[in-house]
């Protein structure tokens, strides 16, 4: 299959008209996406990632006009979550309408729905004319992608197109927050913190134990890793420095002590450039990659289980 890699929104969309795949930018990562009214569709997303069937997708519209062709019904949590951060990094959890595909849910009765902010895919959603079921473009378990050219390590000749965009800015995906109980519940922790989420409504709290049938992506098989092992550290004293090791975190480190690092300003640099730097070690052949622990406060919360699941520590 070749694969088109094109600036064009409409060109892309056209694609999705077709009942095909393509991949786009989104704020958080890239994903790849299909007609969520069609099975035939959706399936073609699993096949080119080879993604378990049992892993639900989140749901992409362009606007908020649209949420209704989503879900059956948005309740008094999800208005205001609505009001607050949408479009943003913010999936919301709620009752399925009958029309999107049972492959997209995994056979749940609810689904999760998001609008991107970000402006190239606002308008290739909205190109599309029917919301747009999609998981993060790679191939499952790999990191990530942030950037077109992630995508296309990951899938060219597997998916017919890939619209470019800038590297995404959030680099970690979205939060997704169960909006169908009497109090909104973050299943995974992602762009929108838990602190901001009960600014708006206080009650909002984390699960605490997973599901046997999760409802969110990203939180039951191993996620976001690279071919090289992962380690959770908390300080530099606990790395050992080798050519084929590499470092991330906040503080700093000898200068030639590591074959690669990336040293971040805050905890959001940290977040955005993760998944990206793990692609970089990849190809780089690193063995090691180091992550420096971080205070599980606003962005830190997502980054650090992003780590884990990539670590598996």
């Amino acid at each position: 299959m070749r694969t088109l890699i094109t600036t064009s929104y409409k060109a892309a969309a056209e694609i999705i008209a077709r009942n095909h795949v393509a991949a786009f930018p989104t704020e958080t990562v890239y994903g790849l996406g299909a007609n969520a009214f069609d099975s035939d569709a959706v399936k073609k997303i699993y096949a080119a990632k080879g993604r378990p069937s049992d892993n639900p997708l989140i749901v992409h519209v362009g606007s908020v006009d649209q949420i209704p062709s989503v879900v059956s019904s948005i309740s008094r949590h999800a208005e205001k979550l609505i009001a607050e951060f949408f479009p943003g990094p913010l999936t919301l959890v709620l009752p399925k309408n009958k029309r999107i595909s049972s492959l997209v849910t995994s056979g749940l009765s609810t689904v999760g729905v998001r609008i991107p902010k970000h402006t190239i895919a606002q308008k290739f959603l909205n190109a599309c004319g029917v919301p747009v079921a999609a998981p993060s473009a790679n191939l499952s378990g790999s990191p990530s992608p942030t950037t077109w050219q992630a995508v296309k390590s990951d899938l060219n000749g597997r998916i017919p197109c890939i619209l470019k965009g800038d590297p995404s800015r959030v680099g970690v995906e979205s939060t997704v927050v169960d909006c169908t109980g009497s109090s909104p519940v973050i299943l995974r922790a992602g762009g929108v913190t838990l602190e901001q989420l009960r600014e708006v409504i206080p009650s909002t709290r984390l699960q605490k134990q997973q599901s046997k049938v999760p409802k969110s992506p990203g939180v039951k098989y191993r996620h976001y890793s690279p071919f090289a092992y992962v380690f959770i550290v908390s300080g530099v004293g606990e790395t050992v420095p080798m050519k084929r090791s590499a470092y991330i975190g906040l503080r700093s480190v000898r200068k030639n002590s590591f074959g690669m690092k990336k040293i971040c300003r805050n905890e959001e640099e940290y977040a955005r450039s993760l998944f990206h730097f793990f692609r970089e070690c990849d190809a780089h052949d690193m063995e090691t990659i180091y992550c420096e622990q971080v205070s599980e406060d606003g962005i830190g919360l997502a980054l650090m289980d992003r780590i884990r699941k990539a670590s598996m520590q």
